[in-house]
C-alpha cells in the first residue's frame, strides 16, 4: 500500500518500492529471521501446497510465521465466527469424559459378561469396530475443528478430542490406555520441538525435527503393536468363566 508524504508534497517521476516490500516466506524459513530488511508495510507471500497456508490451524508450527499471520488476524477480523463451535466441542469432550468416568464401572462389568450366543463373526466384527474406533479417535477431531481457528486453540482442541475418544475406546473395548494415547503425546512432543524458539537457523531446526522423529518412531510403533495385540486377543472382549477383573490400578492404564 502506498502512503503519500505527510507534508502533502507532490511527487513527480518514477519511484520503486523498497527491497523488502514484498517478501517470500521461504527466505525466513532458511535462517528463521529476515536477512533482507522487511518494513512494516511489506507483503509476505506464502508459496507451497494449498493445504499448508498460515490461515489453517494445522500449518503451525510447521510454518513458523503462522502465529504472526494469526496475530494480524486477531487485530483485524478476530475469531468471533469460530469461537461458538470451539466452545461446543470443548463442552462435548468434557461431557464425554464425565460420562465415561461415571459409567466406567458398569461398562467394565457389562464387557465381562459372558454370552453363549457370541459367534466368531461377532468377535471379528467387534475387533474391526475397535480398530476403526481408534483410527476415528485421531481423525474425527481433525475434521470437525474450524479450519481457520488460531493454531494454539486448534492443536489444543485436537489433542483434547483425540485423548477423549482414545479414553472412550479404551473403556469400551478394555484396551490398555497408554498405547492409545501415546500418539497424542508424540504429537505434543513434535509440536514442542518444531515450536522451539531458539534454533539458530532452519537447517538446525530441520535436523532437530528429524532426530525427534527418528527417536519417537520406535516408541509409536511399539504402541501400535501392543494395541494390535490387544485387539486380536479375545480376552479383551470376552472373559472366560472364573476370571476376575484386574485389581491393579496400573493394569487399567498399561
Amino acid at each position: 500500500m502506498f502512503y503519500p508524504p505527510s507534508n502533502s508534497s507532490i511527487l513527480d517521476g518514477n519511484f520503486r518500492l523498497p527491497l523488502g516490500y514484498q517478501m517470500d516466506a521461504t527466505y525466513y524459513y532458511l535462517r528463521l529471521r529476515w536477512s533482507i530488511p522487511c518494513g512494516p508495510n511489506s507483503v509476505i507471500t506464502f508459496p507451497g501446497a494449498p493445504w499448508l497456508k498460515p490461515w489453517y490451524w494445522w500449518s503451525w508450527p510447521i510454518l513458523p510465521l503462522g502465529l504472526q499471520w494469526h496475530e494480524q488476524r486477531r487485530h483485524t477480523l478476530g475469531y468471533g465466527a469460530e469461537m461458538p463451535l470451539v466452545l461446543i466441542q470443548i463442552l462435548l469432550y468434557l461431557g464425554i469424559l464425565a460420562m465415561i468416568r461415571l459409567a466406567r464401572p458398569n461398562l467394565i462389568k457389562l464387557s465381562h459378561r459372558r454370552s453363549e450366543k457370541l459367534t466368531a463373526s461377532f468377535h471379528s466384527a467387534l475387533k474391526l469396530t475397535a480398530f476403526w474406533s481408534i483410527l476415528a479417535a485421531y481423525a474425527l477431531p481433525f475434521f470437525i475443528i474450524p479450519t481457520t481457528i488460531h493454531p494454539l486453540l486448534g492443536w489444543g482442541l485436537y489433542l483434547l478430542g483425540s485423548s477423549t475418544f482414545s479414553f472412550l475406546a479404551s473403556t469400551v473395548f478394555l484396551l490398555p490406555l497408554l498405547p492409545l494415547i501415546l500418539p497424542s503425546i508424540g504429537i505434543l512432543g513434535a509440536l514442542l520441538v518444531m515450536a522451539f524458539p531458539f534454533y539458530s537457523d532452519g537447517v538446525v531446526r530441520g535436523l532437530s525435527i528429524f532426530l525427534y522423529a527418528f527417536c519417537a518412531a520406535p516408541v509409536v510403533w511399539s504402541a501400535a503393536v501392543r494395541t494390535a495385540a490387544a485387539i486380536q486377543s479375545s480376552a479383551f472382549f470376552v472373559v472366560k468363566s472364573g476370571e476376575t477383573l484386574p485389581s491393579s490400578r496400573f493394569n487399567k492404564w498399561c
